[in-house]
Order: structure tokens, then C-alpha cells, then sequence
């Protein structure tokens, strides 16, 4: 093997490595925002389409 060859097969790996670490991050940072999106989705139930009081509390003392 001469040693462009060699140069040349150093500088690839060095770049599938550099791709490899920016393509981990990207998918890092959509799990994140997936994540938020199902606790966004997930949270407190919004009242705000019930009709009026559905959802409220229940005065049992009566």
C-alpha cells in the first residue's frame, strides 16, 4: 500500500468518526424533543373544551 493510499484511508476513517459523533448528537436531540412532546402531551389535562362543570369538584357534604 503506498503512502497516499494510506493518507487517504486515515483521513476517511477520521471522517466516518466525525460523522458518526454528529449524527449521535442529532438523534440525541430529537429523542429529546420527542420526549418533551409526549410530556407536553401528557401533563395536566386541559378543562378548556369540557362543557361547564365537567371536570370540577364534587361537593359530596350535601
Amino acid at each position: 500500500m503506498d503512502m497516499m493510499a494510506m493518507v487517504s484511508s486515515m483521513l476517511s476513517m477520521q471522517a466516518a468518526g466525525t460523522q458518526q459523533q454528529i449524527q449521535t448528537s442529532i438523534i440525541k436531540q430529537n429523542a429529546d424533543a420527542e420526549k418533551m412532546a409526549v410530556q407536553t402531551l401528557l401533563g395536566t389535562p386541559s378543562t378548556a373544551n369540557l362543557a361547564p362543570g365537567v371536570g370540577g369538584n364534587l361537593n359530596i357534604s350535601a
